[in-house]
């Protein structure tokens, strides 16, 4: 089993030492979900694709798809709430099993703590007031996850899609990040943050128990520049570490219908731009089926945000999954770890096409079909292309204007990736 840790320069991941980009599928609904058959064929699928890392909730995922293979992780109480002093062994047991698999397929499990309608204080803690954690048992059950599964060097995302609208849920928050970094030193740590967010309470900010930045770019249909934009803006944190976008739109989400669907060029188009923005660390890739693993027919308690996800054996087979590992595969084999944001570069007056150059490349996303026009300041290089629908390699065309280098438009109507060498 590899170890992950940080780089030197506080801005990538490394495997037992090598260089490594995350790759995670999210999977929030892992534990309480599928059976362990269904598990092994969903773990050996995106195995074959080329993911990594898989997110998944500890506890039951509020807006989770219905189960028959359900079960309670405490006792119930007759006012629908849980019996905290009660822990559920059989659901810990059958937890703890399934990271089996997922680590001896060589997965690095990515496990949420405490999702935010489990806290208090936060948007979430009035989905199910009656399933807030006692903050006097907050140090039991945290240091139980953190001896049950620390042994598996997860890594241990604390919160859930979380926000801090009061300072209890800072409280909670900062609790838990302690107890898991003190128990499980070698165990990487972050915060799954609502959509849109980015002002992290300081105390989280220069925690040294904070490992690396995880933004959310979510599913709005309106607001997919965040991609780009809160990549941005965590990259001009004031402790630099690893960024992330842990949810990018989910392909075949709805939003309750609002924006018809999102495809894999949408998620091709968030992960891209996350990475040449400065969350080159690795992206998380979701399928709307998966998440929640829904079986058609079944309940989905999450239908008025999300719309009706599909039967997970459809979802499994998104197209876009390949499209996030092809992402990593160019990252690897073009060698990008380096890179930095640089849009000063591009003359063209769209924030969607983005710039990122290394001490020997520059990297640039166009999304749609144009002449792209760069201040190069002197720099010469040679340029390759990649088409990413039909992953398509090609010669670009480019010519000099002055101090200007343009990138002729291909004859794709697709988006397509810039890689110049530099002479």
């Amino acid at each position: 089993m590899g170890r992950i840790s940080v780089s030197d320069t506080r801005d990538y991941f490394l495997m037992d030492g090598e260089r490594f980009f995350y790759l995670a599928d999210t999977w929030w609904s892992g534990f309480t979900n599928p059976t362990l058959s269904e598990c092994r064929y969903y773990l050996d699928y995106r195995r074959m694709q080329g993911f990594n890392a898989l997110q998944i909730n500890i506890f039951p995922q509020h807006d989770r798809s219905e189960s028959a293979n359900y079960v309670e992780p405490f006792e119930a109480s007759p006012d629908g709430g849980w019996n905290f002093h009660r822990r559920n062994e059989e659901y810990f047991d059958r937890a703890e099993r399934i990271v089996e698999m997922m680590v001896e397929r060589g997965f690095t499990p990515a496990l949420v703590v405490l999702w935010c309608n489990y806290v208090k204080g936060t948007w979430g803690s009035k989905i199910s007031p009656k399933r807030i954690i006692p903050l006097e048992y907050l140090e039991e059950y945290v240091s139980y996850v953190a001896e049950r599964f620390g042994k598996y060097e997860p890594i241990f995302i604390v919160s859930g899609d979380t926000n801090f609208e009061e300072e209890s849920s800072i409280t909670y928050y900062k609790t838990a990040l302690d107890i898991i970094k003190r128990m499980c030193p070698s165990s990487l740590t972050t915060m799954h943050l609502m959509g849109g967010l980015w002002e992290v309470p300081d105390v989280f900010v220069k925690s040294p128990n904070l490992d690396f930045y995880m933004y959310q770019s979510g599913h709005a249909g309106e607001h997919q520049s965040l991609s780009y934009e809160l990549a941005e803006k965590f990259y001009k944190m004031p402790v630099k570490r690893p960024i992330v976008n842990g949810e990018p739109c989910y392909e075949g989400h709805s939003h309750g219908g609002r924006y018809g669907r999102f495809g894999r060029f949408d998620v091709r188009k968030a992960i891209w731009q996350s990475l040449l923005s400065g969350a080159k660390a690795g992206t998380a890739y979701g399928a709307h089926g998966v998440w929640s693993w829904h079986e058609r027919g079944r309940v989905f308690w999450g239908e008025r945000f999300s719309g009706t996800p599909y039967d997970w054996r459809a979802a499994l087979r998104f197209p876009g999954a390949f499209d996030a590992s092809f992402a990593k595969w160019v990252f690897e084999r073009y060698d990008l770890f380096d890179i930095e944001p640089a849009n000063e570069k591009l003359l063209n007056q769209t924030p969607e096409i983005r710039v990122s150059e290394g001490r020997d490349k520059i990297v640039v996303y166009v999304p749609f079909g144009c002449d792209v026009r760069l201040r190069m300041d002197g720099v010469s290089c040679r340029w390759e292309g990649v088409e990413l629908e039909s992953r398509r390699v090609f010669k670009p065309a480019a010519r000099l204007e002055g101090d200007c280098t343009v990138l002729e438009m291909p004859g794709f109507n697709s988006d397509v990736l810039f890689i110049g060498f530099k002479s």
